[in-house]
């Protein structure tokens, strides 16, 4: 696994609460996750997530109206250019970039690596929607030790 960093790799070194979701949510769920993604801003509480799945993307939208610090890690190259909306985080030391891969877009392969990754750095894991065919099951198995609920 190729390994890139940019941005505040001192984040590394914080408390961090994965959110990792499955592309299929219940929807009593979603709410649950805005919420949850509210709370973790007001308590600045650093999270760390691939931000892909659609709901992950909406917790990012709801993170990056905060001041706590956030990791994001991409299944795929590092940006060649940081999107202008997480260009201001990068400069003021709230965001690390984490590339996993060396490919130009991401796989299932490349995602799976990237969530492992996550898992591995992560000190809690929030799962969302994850089902017996999800492809989340197995690290949910593997890292129900870290798992809190929302």
């Amino acid at each position: 696994m190729t390994i890139e960093y940019l941005g505040n790799k001192d984040l590394l070194n914080v408390h961090k609460t994965a959110f990792l979701a499955s592309s299929t949510i219940p929807v009593d769920m979603i709410l649950k996750c805005y919420d949850w993604a509210e709370q973790m801003r007001k308590e600045w509480k650093c999270v760390i997530s691939g931000f892909s799945s659609h709901l992950e993307k909406d917790v990012l939208h709801f993170l990056l109206k905060g001041t706590q610090p956030i990791i994001l890690v991409l299944a795929r190259q590092m940006y060649k250019k940081v999107p202008e909306e997480l260009q201001p985080l990068i400069e003021n030391g709230r965001l690390l970039i984490i590339s996993t891969s060396a490919t130009t877009r991401q796989s299932k392969a490349t995602a799976h690596a990237r969530n492992h990754y996550i898992c591995e750095l992560a000190d809690q894991i929030v799962f969302v929607g994850v089902t017996e065919g999800s492809s989340l099951h197995p690290l949910r198995d593997e890292y129900n030790s870290k798992e809190t609920k929302i």
